[in-house]
């Protein structure tokens, strides 16, 4: 007879994210885990494996349900170097207030904390990179057809650069910084590509 479980894998995985967003790897122990889900050390281990396994799991959940949808719209979107404006004040206001506010973003987190040695990490961490940068380029190239950058602005390294600016606004807005001064970066950043 297979084995019935008494909890929903989905809900458990929503709150592994949010505890390993909020405290990082390092700081959270398998207790806040089964605190936080409220599901027993046996459970978690048969369904997840060790917490090393949920910690990747929740990696590329946050990446499938938080960053991807923003990536894609910003991919979709063809207005440019707005586009490119309006993602950072979404990231900002996102970092700076809300339910979130200065958790910083679970991937930037990552890399600060030097979690990256694990390889299966490591390869969340690049695919999220690859993305932002994609991400970004396509809406540099937006820009570039629209006359809106300078012309001898490389997209490719465009995008490095403000897929590095959203590493930073998720740093140190997670340190406190203040969506002012963020923004004011980001403005800064962003007028070096205009034409």
């Amino acid at each position: 007879m297979p084995d019935v479980k008494h909890f929903d894998p989905d809900a458990v995985l929503d709150s592994a994210v949010r505890l390993f967003w909020r405290q990082g790897v390092d700081s959270t122990g398998v207790q806040d885990i089964v605190t936080a889900t409220g599901v027993n050390r046996s459970s978690l281990y048969s369904t997840f494996g060790g917490k090393r396994d949920l910690y990747v799991a929740a990696l590329r959940r946050y990446v499938t349900q938080r960053s991807q949808p923003i990536m894609r719209r910003l991919t979709e979107d063809t207005r440019g170097l707005p586009a490119i404006s309006d993602f950072f004040d979404g990231l900002i206001t996102t970092r700076c207030s809300g339910e979130y506010a200065r958790w910083g973003c679970m991937i930037s987190n990552a890399h600060a904390n030097g979690e990256n040695d694990d390889p299966d990490v490591r390869d969340v961490l690049h695919l999220h990179h690859d993305q932002l940068r994609a991400a970004m380029r396509t809406a540099v190239e937006h820009a570039a057809a629209a006359g809106q950058v300078r012309p001898e602005v490389s997209a490719a390294a465009a995008a490095d650069m403000l897929a590095l600016l959203a590493y930073g606004v998720n740093l140190r807005s997670r340190a406190g910084a203040e969506p002012d001064t963020l923004k004011e970066t980001v403005s800064a950043t962003i007028s070096l590509l205009a034409a």
